[in-house]
């Protein structure tokens, strides 16, 4: 039996009202300075200073895309993270469209919007510049596009979702290397539908250019400047996924696993991951053909296309980075490619649960709507809780104006020719953070020191400064700096233990160390690590 509010009767109102109220307060949290930038979106704010093909650890699309907001707004936060706002809301357009208007399910695009929009990763993922954004938005666009392409009109495919195909795959590929997994599982898609001889004539010719075409558009930057780099990118991502180094040495290990599903839970939230995996699990069945009778009896409404293009977008990637973690580290934003699908399938389950499901737990359907209502006012206002650091996923991102503005304090007071010290760190993301946030933005270095290759390994270090006076940052407090920094300068001052601010509140600490009489070395760390 039916039961709660039938959101069919104006679904274009109530997805204006989801998305507008979503996109409006992500534009309220970076407009009013709620939370300094996460150190990799400085960094890929960085590169636009020094726009190329690609860089060493990512696509260039978001170095473009931050270009592009700063050349609006400014070198400021909104100016960085305007193309988040944007990818976030054309992500959402993409999801209730290809739900509502082209598989006319319109109320599954709603429950489908609503627990995106509840759900920690796709709201961080609106209001942090990071490749997940446009790699979610093409990832989207792809799905909607094969399934289209598969589909028929006058018994023969259709040109125009080759084209769209093609063109969101290169741009994918250009956000973030993984989206060179889309055109196996198409194949498969593909496969399936051709032994069930269910592919239109022309599909397998038109299907190879656009996969063709795709990866040759979105690759071959990459490739160019890897070729002229000493393929230094490609090696990287094979030592972070544990292909190659010290990472490959074991197999199995059981020690990542714990720290990656918790992960998982955190960014989806208990309840929809829990409502995901049923539903996958309902979809799979539906393609096996065990899921028979009406919607009254279990059946999500999905035929066997729709139910395989989600099943095969869905557990082939979840169940990787599941079964890799017990081999490597598995960044928790890795699986993110499978929640496209994945929020797709959460949403026609939970439509269906929220409309016939008759078991004990549908009296609590309410409650999973009012945690996700919670979630998303929770993490919208979070900086009015006086959560500890310990337990504060936004710590992190807090106290970087303060920081910039007490170094260039000491830049300007400390040394005779403020103009002639140059800033540095030892870490990439402190690096990063440094160049944004000291006033005038000015060129900030990344000593090698005893750790992986980065981006600013690539680019020249201040050996043309000699003579000049510096101040080096680290993360916490210590008592001596890096080992390898006091061979770089004369003299080094005593720690400089700094407790940053932000909005009155006390935010991330740090170490400070004037050095004087930089003599011109710069560390080269030749140990293989990339």
């Amino acid at each position: 039996m039916k039961s709660g509010y039938d959101f069919s009767r104006r679904p274009d109102f109530w997805a204006l009202l989801i998305i507008g109220v979503g996109t409006l307060a992500r534009l309220w949290i970076i407009a009013s300075g709620q939370l300094n930038l996460v150190q990799d979106e400085a960094q890929y704010w960085d590169w636009t200073r020094h726009l190329q093909l690609t860089y060493y650890s990512k696509g260039p699309l978001i170095a473009w895309i931050i270009h592009t907001g700063t050349t609006i707004f400014g070198d400021t936060e909104l100016g960085v993270r305007f193309g988040a706002l944007i990818g976030s809301l054309m992500t959402q357009v993409v999801i209730y469209c290809g739900l509502a208007k082209y598989w006319k399910r319109p109320t599954v695009a709603l429950w489908t919007l609503f627990i995106a929009n509840t759900a920690p990763f796709f709201l961080a993922s609106g209001v942090l510049m990071t490749t997940d954004n446009p790699f979610v938005l093409c990832f989207g666009i792809c799905l909607f596009s094969l399934y289209a392409a598969s589909s028929e009109r006058d018994g023969k495919a259709l040109t125009l979702p080759f084209v769209i195909l093609a063109f969101a795959l290169a741009v994918g590929i250009l956000a973030k290397y993984t989206m060179l997994g889309f055109p196996p599982l198409a194949f498969f898609f593909a496969l399936v539908l051709a032994w069930r001889k269910e592919l239109p004539a022309g599909f397998w010719s038109r299907f190879f250019v656009a996969m063709v075409a795709g990866i040759a558009l979105g690759f071959l930057p990459t490739f160019i400047w890897n070729v002229q780099n000493d393929f230094v990118g490609y090696k990287h991502v094979f030592y972070l996924i544990g292909v190659s180094g010290q990472k490959a040495e074991h197999l199995i290990r059981f020690d990542r696993f714990p720290d990656y599903i918790g992960s998982q839970v955190g960014l989806i939230t208990p309840w929809w991951l829990i409502f995901m995996l049923v539903g996958g699990a309902r979809v799979v069945r539906n393609c096996l053909g065990l899921e028979a009778g009406g919607e009254d009896n279990g059946n999500l409404g999905l035929d066997f296309r729709k139910s395989l293009l989600l099943a095969v977008f869905f557990w082939p990637i979840w169940l990787f980075f599941l079964a890799w973690s017990f081999h490597s580290k598995v960044l928790p934003n890795w699986s993110a490619v499978s929640y496209v699908a994945g929020f797709i399938i959460c949403g026609f389950y939970f439509d269906w649960f929220w409309r016939y499901s008759t078991s004990r737990w549908a009296r609590y359907k309410r409650v999973w709507v009012n945690l996700g209502v919670a979630v998303f006012l929770v993490l919208h206002f979070s900086y009015m809780l006086p959560l500890p650091d310990s337990i504060n996923p936004l710590h992190r991102l807090k106290g970087w104006n303060d920081l910039g503005q007490k170094v260039y304090s000491l830049q300007e007071s400390e040394f005779k020719d403020p103009e002639k010290v140059f800033v540095f760190s030892d870490l990439y993301d402190m690096t990063a953070a440094l160049a944004f946030y000291v006033p005038g933005q000015p060129r900030t270095y990344c000593a090698w020191l005893d750790r992986r290759m980065n981006q600013y390994d690539m680019w020249p270090g201040p050996q043309d400064k000699k003579g000049w006076n510096a101040i080096y940052v680290a993360k916490r407090f210590h008592d001596i700096p890096e080992k390898g920094v006091e061979k770089m300068f004369e003299r080094i001052s005593p720690p400089i233990k700094y407790q940053t601010q932000f909005k009155g509140q006390p935010a991330r600490k740090f170490t400070i160390f004037l050095c004087y009489g930089y003599n011109g070395k710069w560390p080269i760390d030749n140990s293989g690590q990339f």
